[in-house]
């Protein structure tokens, strides 16, 4: 039957002569010729997968980009002791930024930055043994591995920075005195009085830095690593990122700025214009993507 009205409806409207004519008037129907196809019947709409066969692929997709996450962009890091008291508690979870040193940024002044055991700084410190939803949570980068040999500091100083502390302070970078008051645990003074490496001047070599805990009488850091290979300075190559912001617990959630005291006139040996060149590259990266999708979206919507 299917057949027979493809045939008769070709008879109208291809066949020649007054009756097609007439039949064109009356239906204003388009003609054909013999080499258009006839119409088809539209598809029919595809029945959407049940949620339950979706899950996995879901799962598979989320654990996928928390892997490329913690790999390129942000990783969650848990702080063990009190060294960086009262900036940071012990417990406390900070967000660390992966992706800057990506574009060659390096370290600045008054960062807190997370970075690899540059020495055995952490010899004989006990190692936490993980089970086996800790070892998968840290794999997809929820938690912070604790199988990796990482410290938490303060960047007091930058290649090419004399760094000094006598007495009790303050503590000097390229002559300049640092107001610490806003970050260093109450109670401690800027440098410490012992013959172990709490009184020192420094010139930080290119491509390290020199980091100091803001718990000052309790932080084993650059002061108290100088007999190491790189006398107590840490190699930007083993610089994991900067901890930018402080996500757990939720009532202790903030943001780690740099304080002002590293902004004063004079500290800074020169311009800091690879600073903005991630941002930069950012925004030169970000402006072809938005144009095209405006392009796209515009071209979609006069279909």
């Amino acid at each position: 039957m299917e057949s027979a009205g493809q045939a008769s409806d070709g008879a109208v409207t291809s066949g020649g002569g007054s009756g097609a004519g007439e039949d064109d008037k009356v239906t204003g129907e388009q003609t054909r010729t013999d080499d258009q196809e006839p119409d088809r019947p539209d598809p029919q709409p595809k029945k959407p997968r049940s949620f339950w066969k979706e899950l996995p692929i879901l799962v598979g997709i989320a654990l996928v980009l928390a892997l490329l996450i913690k790999t390129f962009l942000v990783q969650a890091f848990s702080i063990p002791s009190d060294s960086m008291q009262n900036t940071l508690q012990q417990g406390d979870r900070v967000l660390v930024d992966k992706l800057t040193p990506w574009f060659g940024s390096e370290p600045e002044r008054g960062e807190v930055i997370v970075f690899h055991d540059p020495d055995s700084w952490l010899a004989g410190e006990p190692t936490p043994e993980p089970n086996a939803a800790q070892k998968f949570l840290s794999w997809i980068g929820l938690m912070p591995s604790a199988e990796e040999k990482d410290l938490i500091k303060r960047v007091v100083g930058v290649s090419g920075d004399t760094i000094e502390c006598k007495g009790t302070g303050p503590l000097k970078v390229n002559g300049k005195a640092l107001d610490e008051e806003s970050y260093v645990y109450a109670g401690n003074t800027p440098c410490s009085l012992d013959d172990q490496g709490g009184q020192f001047k420094v010139k930080v070599p290119k491509g390290h830095v020199w980091v100091m805990g803001d718990h000052r009488q309790n932080s084993r850091d650059s002061r108290y690593n100088r007999s190491d290979k790189h006398h107590g300075m840490v190699p930007v190559k083993d610089v994991v990122g900067r901890a930018i912001v402080v996500a757990w617990p939720v009532d202790r959630w903030a943001t780690l700025p740099v304080p002002d005291t590293f902004d004063q006139d004079g500290l800074k040996a020169g311009p800091a214009a690879l600073s903005v060149a991630p941002q930069g590259l950012a925004v030169v990266g970000v402006v072809p993507f938005a144009l095209w999708r405006r392009r796209r979206t515009t071209a979609v919507r006069t279909r």
